[in-house]
């Protein structure tokens, strides 16, 4: 399992230097190709452009949290991309209520608790906190999520 502990120093790393992060990027679109393509190409008119930009950047420091908790793994494809997808939308069409509410059905099957619930932190929005809410609409949430945790299951090897 990717440990909170790995993300919150991944997440240090990139805040204190941008090129670590900048550096990271350029990793994974070598190492992991179609999974890039696979976040770059959220369909036009789905995402704000800042929603995109915090896609990949959620997206980076998942795989290098993964990356470092258990190296780089292998890469993956088109058709596993859209299997994994796939069972992410029918799990996600299965739940019901709220955003956070349909959430629990991945919590319950899932072995990356610390991934899902960073995702999950980084999607909400904090009443308390208004300055740290993500650059994310209602309408974004969805297929950032999924986007996310397709993400999650392949760098993991890990289905839903």
């Amino acid at each position: 399992m990717v440990s909170e502990s790995i993300i919150e120093r991944v997440l240090e790393r990139f805040e204190q230097d941008a090129a670590l992060y900048e550096e990271a990027a350029r990793h994974f679109g070598r190492q992991q190709p179609e999974l890039l393509q696979y976040i770059l190409s959220v369909p036009e008119g789905v995402l704000t452009p800042e929603e995109g930009e915090y896609l990949l950047y959620l997206a980076i420091i998942i795989w290098q949290s993964v990356c470092d908790a258990r190296g780089s793994g292998k890469q993956h494809g088109g058709k596993a991309i859209e299997a994994a997808e796939e069972k992410n939308w029918e799990l996600w069409e299965s739940g019901s209520g709220n955003f956070n509410q349909r959430l629990d059905v991945f919590f319950e099957k899932t072995d990356q608790e610390d991934l899902l619930a960073f995702v999950e932190d980084s999607l909400t929005l904090d009443e308390e906190d208004e300055e740290s809410n993500p650059p994310v609409t209602k309408e974004g949430a969805e297929p950032v999520f999924i986007a996310l945790k397709t993400l999650i299951d392949l760098l993991t090897n890990q289905r839903s």
